[in-house]
């Protein structure tokens, strides 16, 4: 019984530090670099993205451009659990959601009024001074666009 008892507290200790290092790894402030990027034309461009800790959740702060060239500024609070939670100010959802893949990769899932309107991947680079979002959307004429966006950690 001790056996089983340590092996799924290392089970749990490991899936723990496994998100918090996911976590950690995204933490700051990422600078989009447009060179690197193939940005998707209908979507927006977003500039500067913040990871910061609030309380016990994470704060995501995004600031950029709409496909129309105007600013736009949203923020997200919630954690990286797969799980919807509210986002403003975002011309394209009201709703995200994160889910941890492994150390340095996250899944997400942008959503408006419950409908999925994007996907995504976030890897960051092995080095941490780099990351790649790819996004994956349904135009309005329904045809599946996929873009990456390359960031810079400042």
């Amino acid at each position: 019984m001790k056996r089983k008892t340590a092996l799924v507290a290392l089970v749990v200790l490991f899936a723990g530090v496994g998100i918090c290092m996911a976590a950690d790894m995204n933490m700051g402030t990422w600078k989009l670099n447009e060179a690197k990027s193939k940005l998707n034309p209908l979507g927006t461009k977003n500039s500067t993205v913040v990871y910061e800790v609030a309380g016990d959740a994470i704060k995501v702060i995004v600031d950029g451009t709409t496909n129309d060239g105007k600013p736009f500024h949203s923020e997200w609070t919630g954690k990286f659990d797969g799980k919807d939670y509210p986002v403003t100010g975002d011309p394209m959802s009201d709703a995200r959601s994160y889910k941890v893949v492994d150390t340095k990769t996250m899944d997400l899932t942008t959503k408006t009024a419950g409908k999925v309107m994007a996907t995504g991947r976030i890897v960051v680079a092995p080095d941490g001074k780099s990351r790649t979002l790819t996004l994956t959307a349904t135009d309005p004429a329904g045809k599946k666009v996929t873009g990456s966006a390359v960031y810079d950690k400042q």
